[in-house]
């Protein structure tokens, strides 16, 4: 999908919201565990009671990675499902994966190709040569970390190099590199008021922004500093959504909750 389409999408649903399938068996309803596989009963229900409040879904591979081939297989159904039935939606592979050139281009080919991701997310801390295979498909997107919102954030991203927080030199230097134009950023929802710098550096750029409902993020203070003119924000929401409820009504508390989010947009996007 390419960046105009997915403009398209979020223009004709008023909605800029990304659910997030970080499927967890412990927290699903115990009802779905009698399925041949749990993970995919789940995440279909969700998928088919809210795909129309929403732009796109963003499953964290290491929920699917913990459950071995059977987890992956699930994550299988689940790309294979939504590519098939609901096409206009986009799809994220939070996998944050980032290594030298020849491992990155495998990375690459297995979410791309393999698996048919429009976008997957990736760390930098390697660099360009790390980063540019990715960027090397055309009409797919590599999103990677710039700002996050874990408390280790603070570590390394806002530390100081030549007189410039260390997350402001990577969104600048990336701007270098070959096919940037296919680059989005991860941006904490709980560092709303960073959101100002970021755009003096990426004005248009999209940013993926989790944290927003559980993680404790504001949806009005992010929009505030992150909407550009062409929206170019994702918001995502996982656990406020998809865990809404553990009884055999999770799917439509589901919608509920992603209605409320979808709503809020849609009143942002009216103003």
């Amino acid at each position: 999908m390419t960046t105009q389409e997915l403009i398209a999408q979020i223009k004709k649903k008023n909605s800029f919201l990304c659910i997030g399938l970080d499927v967890d068996l412990n927290k699903i309803p115990s009802h779905l565990l009698k399925e041949e596989d749990p993970i995919f009963a789940f995440n279909k229900a969700i998928i088919d009671a809210t795909h129309h409040l929403c732009v796109a879904y963003k499953p964290n591979t290491a929920f699917y990675e913990a459950y071995g081939i059977k987890g992956w297989q699930s994550l299988e159904k689940t790309i294979q499902y939504l590519n098939s039935n609901y096409p206009e939606i986009y799809t994220i592979a939070d996998a944050k994966r980032g290594d030298i050139g020849n491992t990155s281009t495998m990375y690459a080919k297995a979410f791309f190709e393999d698996l048919a991701f429009d976008s997957v997310t990736v760390a930098p801390y390697m660099g360009k040569d790390s980063v540019e295979p990715f960027l090397a498909f055309k009409n797919k997107h590599t999103i990677m970390l710039a700002l996050t919102s874990n408390e280790g954030a603070f570590d390394f991203q806002t530390k100081e190099v030549n007189g410039r927080e260390l997350y402001k030199e990577v969104l600048e230097t990336s701007k270098g590199w070959k096919n940037s134009e296919n680059l989005m950023y991860v941006v904490g929802a709980t560092k709303a008021e960073y959101f100002k710098e970021i755009r003096k550096i990426v004005p248009n750029s999209f940013l993926l922004v989790p944290g927003v409902g559980a993680q404790g993020g504001n949806l009005q203070d992010v929009c505030k500093y992150g909407l550009s003119e062409n929206i170019g924000l994702l918001i995502n929401s996982s656990r406020g959504i998809i865990y809404a409820s553990k009884n055999e009504d999770f799917a439509s508390k589901a919608a509920t909750k992603a209605a409320e989010l979808q709503q809020e947009m849609t009143a942002i996007l009216n103003q």
